[in-house]
């Protein structure tokens, strides 16, 4: 497929580029979409790319900021992931969500953007995350119709087992790795039909623990990562706060 010369990248900390660290990049982090747009643009100078993602944003936000946003870039390629947030709030209507997510897609297809959109990922080997596969369930069916309704491309994530082994995952346990970000830019680019020169970075062992062991890892793990999680969402806060677009505007990587 050829999308000629404009991706922009839409969604939160999984399109950012979160747990796929590089100092030397805006925000810290490269990700599988900078890794999508190296390769869609190694051939064509006149390739540009925006990340628009913001870490912690919903779907709601990602609707009111990124969308329109997107489609002043008169993108002829748009990715977008939203809904996980939401997925893991208390209460959520995924249904009354997926109404204003269709909108959007409905707006980036009226643009002329040929659209790429993912299923959730499924978290059964997760003790706490893996308590919202039904959600996840629901919101994916709802994501396949969208898709179907819309002509939008589809980036199964639900049915990726390699995502089981946890060398794909980053210490915080809730974002890919380095290892997991290269392996979904060569998804995408599967999906797109494009081909790609990624090689999968070595993954970082996962040591087997014993009971005690494990026990001091959770709780390490909760004390650095799932407490601060809560907190940001008991007091209305985000870790995107303060952050702006990694690429606000088309650029060439």
């Amino acid at each position: 497929m050829d999308f000629t010369s404009r991706y922009v990248a839409i969604g939160d900390s999984f399109t950012e580029g979160v747990g796929d660290d590089d100092p030397a990049r805006p925000n810290g982090v490269r990700g599988w979409a900078d890794r999508v747009a190296e390769q869609l643009g190694a051939a064509d100078p006149g390739f540009g790319y925006a990340n628009l993602a913001i870490r912690g944003r919903k779907i709601r936000q990602i609707m009111a900021e990124q969308v329109d946003a997107a489609v002043e870039l008169k993108p002829t390629l748009v990715s977008i992931y939203a809904g996980a947030n939401d997925i893991l709030r208390p209460r959520v209507d995924v249904d009354e969500l997926l109404g204003e997510y269709d909108a959007g897609i409905r707006k980036l297809k009226a643009a002329g953007a040929t659209v790429v959109m993912f299923t959730g990922f499924d978290a059964r080997g997760s003790k706490i995350f893996g308590t919202m596969r039904g959600r996840t369930a629901i919101y994916n069916e709802l994501v396949r119709g969208i898709a179907g309704d819309h002509g939008a491309l589809l980036v199964d994530y639900w049915r990726f087992s390699e995502y089981y082994d946890w060398g794909m995952w980053g210490t915080d346990r809730m974002h890919m790795s380095a290892a997991g970000h290269a392996n979904m830019a060569r998804r995408v680019l599967t999906v797109l039909e494009h081909r790609h020169t990624i090689d999968i970075p070595p993954m970082t062992p996962v040591p087997d623990l014993g009971r005690a062991e494990a026990i001091r890892a959770n709780a390490r793990w909760v004390r650095e990562f799932a407490g601060p999680w809560v907190v940001r969402r008991v007091t209305g806060k985000s870790s995107g706060d303060g952050l702006t677009p990694r690429y606000s505007r088309l650029t060439h990587l």
